[in-house]
């Protein structure tokens, strides 16, 4: 709350000073130029301002910091290089990739969790396969059937039901037929 009061303030002096001023220097512009991209992201919603550092040198916003997406990162270009003064923008925002790597891992295991629910299932309501016998794991689409049938042809049925099931890339047969 401290940084938004005196950002905002920062922001009316700068502008203030920007009216009364026939003669900008180059500093004092640039520095009328920070406060208002300071705000400027501090008013965007959809930004966490708090993450992202402006400089500004001659007219150029350089943006560094960390960002949760790439489209955070354009957001944050796009509503600087429109403003007055600016001539362009550095962006060297970096994108989280601990968030993406977070998003594929329980994606994937959600996907896998999915895949051993359909493959046990099908396994269920086939009437030639003991399906309660038949423990069925699955880890990045790779799928293993584990437990006790009856027969070899039982276990190939298995199997193919298990290969037959969307989002399946390999199965892995550990089932051992019944003496």
């Amino acid at each position: 709350m401290k940084r938004t009061t005196l950002a905002t303030i920062m922001t009316l002096a700068l502008t203030t000073t920007a009216v009364t001023a026939n003669d900008w220097q180059d500093s004092a512009k640039d520095a009328w130029i920070d406060g208002k991209a300071e705000t400027t992201l501090l008013l965007n919603g959809n930004l966490n301002s708090f993450d992202i550092n402006t400089d500004v040198q001659n007219g150029t916003i350089t943006l560094t910091g960390v960002v949760e997406s790439d489209v955070d990162k354009a957001l944050a270009e796009e509503l600087l290089e429109n403003l007055d003064g600016v001539s362009s923008v550095d962006n060297k925002l970096t994108v989280k990739n601990h968030a993406k790597n977070a998003d594929n891992s329980k994606t994937s295991a959600l996907k896998d969790a999915k895949i051993a629910t359909v493959v046990k299932t099908r396994l269920l309501f086939e009437a030639e396969v003991s399906g309660t016998a038949i423990n069925v794991d699955a880890k990045d689409g790779v799928v293993t059937l584990q437990g006790k049938v009856d027969s070899a042809a039982e276990k190939d049925l298995a199997a193919a039901i298990a290969k037959n099931t969307d989002d399946v890339n390999r199965v892995v047969n550990k089932l051992d037929v019944a003496e």
